[in-house]
C-alpha cells in the first residue's frame, strides 16, 4: 500500500496527528524536566571555568613575561659591570685629562646603568609576586569551580543515563509523526508551541473553554471544532485547538449539567408519582 501523503491528510487526521506529536512532545519536555537546571549549571560552569582558565593563562602570560625582563637586564647588568672593569683598565693608560674625564664619566654612566637594571629587576620582582598571588587564588576558584562541574556532570549523567532510551523512543515517534504532518502546518504549530509559556501547540477544549488559556470558546465556534472541516486556532493564545472526542480524552459533564439532568429526572417521578395517586384515587371511588 502506497505510503499517504501528508498534503492528502484529512483536517481530522492532520489535527489528530498533531495531538499525538504534541503529546510525544510533551513527555519528552518531562523527561528534559528532571533534569531541572542540572544542564544551564554545567553549562554555566563550564563558562566560568574557560574564563578562569584564560584569565590564568594570561596571568602566567605575564610573569613569563617579567621573568624574561629580568634576565635581560640581568645581561645588562654584566654586561656594564664588564665595561667598567674595561673602563678602570684604560684609567691607568690615560695621556690627558680629558681622556681621563671621559672614561671617568662612562664609568659613571655604566654605574648607573646597572644601578637602574637592579631598580628594574626589583620592580619585575614584586609585579611577579603579585601575580603569582593572583594565579594562585585564581588556580584556586578554578579547581572548586572543576569540582562542582564534575560533580554536576556526573548527576546530569547519572539522570539522563536513565531517561535516555524512553526520551530516544520518544523522539523516534516525534519524528514519525512529524514526516505525516505538511510542512507549512509543521511550521505554524513549532513556531505555536515555541511561544506557548507551557510548550503545549494543541489543545483540546476543556469545559466550553481552550485547554491553553482557559479563555470561554463561543458554541458555534465548538461546533466547528467537532466538524473538523478546518484548523480552528484559539483566538486569544493562538493555539490550535482539537475536540477531545478526537482527542482521546474523556471529559466529564459539566457540574450544572448534572444538577439540571437530577432535577428534571426528580421532578419527572413526582409527577409520574402524583398521576398514580389520581388514578388510585379514582379506582377507590369506583
Amino acid at each position: 500500500m502506497a505510503k499517504k501523503d501528508a498534503t492528502d491528510l484529512s483536517v481530522e487526521e492532520k489535527l489528530k496527528t498533531l495531538f499525538l506529536l504534541q503529546t510525544a512532545l510533551s513527555a519528552i519536555d518531562e523527561k528534559k524536566a528532571l533534569r531541572g537546571e542540572l544542564p544551564l549549571e554545567v553549562e554555566d560552569l563550564e563558562a566560568e571555568i574557560e574564563g578562569l582558565n584564560t584569565r590564568v593563562e594570561r596571568i602566567q602570560s605575564e610573569i613569563d613575561e617579567f621573568e624574561r625582563a629580568i634576565s635581560q637586564k640581568k645581561a645588562e647588568i654584566i654586561e656594564s659591570q664588564n665595561n667598567v672593569e674595561r673602563y678602570k683598565q684604560q684609567l691607568n693608560d690615560v695621556r690627558n685629562n680629558r681622556e681621563y674625564d671621559t672614561l671617568s664619566k662612562e664609568i659613571e654612566f655604566q654605574s648607573l646603568e646597572i644601578e637602574l637594571c637592579n631598580k628594574k629587576i626589583n620592580e619585575a620582582q614584586r609585579r611577579i609576586a603579585e601575580k603569582q598571588e593572583e594565579l594562585q587564588a585564581n588556580q584556586s576558584v578554578m579547581d572548586e569551580k572543576q569540582a562542582d562541574l564534575d560533580l554536576k556532570r556526573s548527576e546530569l549523567d547519572e539522570i539522563m543515563e536513565e531517561t535516555r532510551a524512553e526520551e530516544d523512543k520518544l523522539k523516534e515517534k516525534a519524528h514519525e509523526y512529524e514526516s505525516k504532518i505538511e510542512a507549512r502546518l509543521l511550521t505554524s504549530f513549532k513556531r505555536i508551541r515555541k511561544n506557548a509559556r507551557n510548550g503545549l501547540g494543541i489543545v483540546y477544549v476543556q469545559r466550553d473553554a481552550c485547554g491553553g488559556c482557559f479563555n470561554k470558546i463561543p458554541p458555534q465556534r465548538q461546533l466547528d471544532i467537532k466538524m473538523h472541516k478546518k484548523v480552528i486556532v484559539c483566538e486569544y493564545c493562538g493555539r490550535i485547538l482539537i475536540d477531545p472526542e478526537l482527542a482521546g480524552v474523556k471529559t466529564e459533564k459539566p457540574a450544572e449539567e448534572k444538577k439540571s439532568r437530577r432535577r428534571s429526572s426528580t421532578g419527572g417521578s413526582v409527577r409520574r408519582s402524583s398521576t398514580s395517586k389520581k388514578a388510585t384515587d379514582a379506582n377507590d371511588m369506583i
